[in-house]
């Protein structure tokens, strides 16, 4: 079924309410959309989001299309909010939580099974938010390290447990295995002791780490899950639950043709789980996509707040690429919204609104609010109008 959602403008202040743009101006340009709702609410000195729905139904319906086989479980923390997780379980969408903060988002939302809906994706737990995960009855959750077990034991021992494996992430842009995954030189010992203590294990996960550039990579990471299968089915044990992680891109093919697409990982994951895990096999297999139906949702819309010009700010000293005409200051910076450039390695993408386009571009740089240099957003750039 294919589906079909509005706009929806997410203002970042949260006392400020949620404006839904009727369907009939989905078509219109980002700049009109932004001009139109600070007309109508006057947001002129604050940043906001714009929330594009509808493309998070053209993700969902491009992902059940391409992996028919694998079942979302939406990566919570991407983006939390509350018109996010509405419409993704909407679509069918259930949930990876990390914290016991993003467990209870997702049950605010009224019609989330916790047993059913919700995998608690994180192999490192508090004891608080184990505590938290069994007062609501959300039981499927992973581990990595025998420490981890024996909390679980202590803790919640009816929890149905996912053993996480290391992948090959070394073409990630943000790798993970340095910090979570059993080798699988030790994933038997872990499955041992996880019968000796009485823990029920369900299943197996990776992630190929965020900003996968290579597709095989989730082939490979797919055989070493079946090897901790077969494992286990060698100590009497019937897994019956794959979950193949995140690192999926959420740029569309347009938009970097440089980076992978899903049809490429696709291409890739379709005949491997077809080999080793086909139909039948009484195995269930999921996915924790986040920054897929995320990354392209979103537009931030900032406010320049100040101008210096700084075109004369130079001698026969200076390094020509040093000159920078002028430096903006914007109402967002690194330490908000633009930390991405930081935890993600990510350079977003600017576009000027409001002016008409000119010829007359100029090196400039953009900084954020704070009284900070590092809060830096673009150094010597050429923007566009």
């Amino acid at each position: 079924m294919q589906h079909s959602f509005a706009r929806v403008l997410t203002p970042i202040l949260s006392n400020l309410d949620t404006f839904v743009i009727p369907h009939d101006q989905t078509n219109n340009s980002t700049s009109e959309v932004v001009r139109s709702v600070i007309e109508q609410n006057r947001m002129t000195e604050e940043p906001f989001f714009l929330i594009d729905l509808e493309h998070i139904c053209r993700k969902w319906n491009e992902w059940r299309d391409l992996m028919p086989r694998v079942e979302p479980h939406y990566a919570v923390k991407c983006n939390p909010h509350p018109m996010f997780l509405r419409t993704l379980r909407s679509l069918g969408a259930r949930f990876d939580c990390a914290s016991k903060e993003e467990i209870e988002a997702c049950l605010a939302l009224g019609d989330v099974d916790a047993e059913k809906d919700i995998i608690y994706a994180n192999p490192t737990k508090p004891r608080s938010h184990l505590t938290t995960a069994r007062r609501y009855g959300v039981k499927l959750m992973t581990f990595d390290n025998a420490d981890e077990l024996y909390k679980i034991k202590q803790v919640y021992p009816e929890a149905q447990l996912v053993l996480r494996i290391m992948t090959d992430d070394s073409k990630a842009t943000c790798r993970f295995s340095a910090k979570y995954g059993a080798p699988l030189n030790v994933a038997n010992d872990l499955l041992k002791l996880a019968l000796d203590l009485q823990l029920a294990v369900v299943g197996v996960s990776f992630h190929v780490g965020s900003g996968q550039s290579d597709p095989s990579a989730f082939a490979d990471a797919i055989e070493r899950a079946y090897r901790v299968f077969q494992m286990a089915a060698q100590l009497g044990l019937t897994l019956t639950l794959l979950d193949i992680g995140g690192g999926y891109p959420g740029h569309d093919s347009t938009e970097d043709r440089n980076s992978i697409s899903l049809s490429a990982i696709a291409s890739h994951v379709r005949p491997k789980l077809d080999e080793l895990f086909p139909e039948g096999s009484g195995v269930h297999i999921i996915a924790e996509p986040g920054r897929y139906f995320a990354h392209g949702a979103m537009t931030l819309v900032t406010n320049v707040i100040a101008r210096r010009d700084t075109s004369a700010f130079h001698d026969e000293h200076t390094n020509p690429e040093d000159v920078v005409n002028y430096i903006y200051y914007i109402n967002d910076g690194v330490y908000g919204s633009f930390n991405c450039k930081f935890f993600d390695h990510y350079v977003p993408k600017a576009k000027v609104l409001g002016k008409e386009e000119t010829t007359a571009l100029f090196p400039s740089t953009v900084f954020g609010p704070t009284c900070d240099a590092l809060d830096c957003i673009y150094k010597r750039e050429i923007f566009q109008c």
